[in-house]
């Protein structure tokens, strides 16, 4: 079976092939770029290279969110698209999840965040032991607040994704020794990670791509401030 990965979530660009279990090609960029610009030519890019096309693949998989508004709606729109184009099935996955995966081999806690600026953060904390079952749920949390939940887990906690280091010193203060950072090698989204993720999931229907959606975790602030609008008009 044939997988394509697309992780558009925040500023990195991740996509990979996977087939039958093994990686093909993966690639990811961290450089601040337009996705809407850049995520079709990579995965041409991509299919070119291992001299396939995408009406090879069997499935795709995407990073559902949370994250940047506009780089989960360009990747879920181009995962749809290509899904019911090609009559694949889609499968989500968490963005936070996805980057958990990397560390995986921790045997503790793992939490992955994204940053949601104004000292807020998208976060979620996964017990790596338990096949990362979750202990703190994908949100859009305050950093103060998700500290707060961390510090009540009276456990270690490995930190990873490349917003870490936005908020590192404030996490030191908070949790002390219980903090540890995870390697900048384990901090950018792996889309053969996700892909292996999504493989571990019931495939989807192929009239379920309609009604796929991303997890934004919290409204736009376009939307906030129009809702904010009405109930004033009222």
């Amino acid at each position: 079976m044939i997988w394509l990965g697309i992780d558009t979530a925040n500023s990195p660009l991740a996509v990979a092939i996977v087939k039958d279990g093994q990686i093909i090609t993966a690639e990811v960029t961290n450089i601040k770029v337009n996705h809407s610009a850049g995520v079709m030519p990579a995965i041409e890019h991509i299919f070119k290279k291992v001299n396939m096309s995408p009406k090879d693949i069997d499935a795709i998989a995407v990073s559902q969110g949370p994250g940047s508004y506009t780089g989960v709606r360009i990747g879920v729109t181009i995962a749809k698209t290509l899904s019911w184009t090609l009559q694949v099935p889609l499968v989500g996955i968490s963005s936070l999840q996805v980057l958990a995966a990397n560390a995986e081999m921790y045997e503790g806690v793992i939490c992955s965040l994204i940053d949601a600026r104004r000292q807020n953060v998208y976060a979620a904390a996964y017990d790596a032991t338990n096949g990362l079952a979750p202990v703190v749920e994908d949100g859009h949390y305050s950093m103060l607040g998700l500290l707060a939940q961390l510090k009540e887990l009276r456990q270690p906690v490995l930190f990873v994704g490349h917003d870490v280091d936005n908020f590192w010193a404030l996490i030191q203060q908070e949790l002390g020794e219980q903090a540890l950072r995870a390697s900048y090698t384990l901090d950018l989204p792996n889309a053969a990670q996700l892909i292996h993720l999504a493989e571990q999931q019931e495939l989807p229907a192929i009239e379920a791509t309609h009604t796929f959606v991303p997890k934004y975790c919290r409204l736009a602030e376009a939307e906030a401030n129009w809702i904010k609008d009405q109930k004033e008009k009222q």
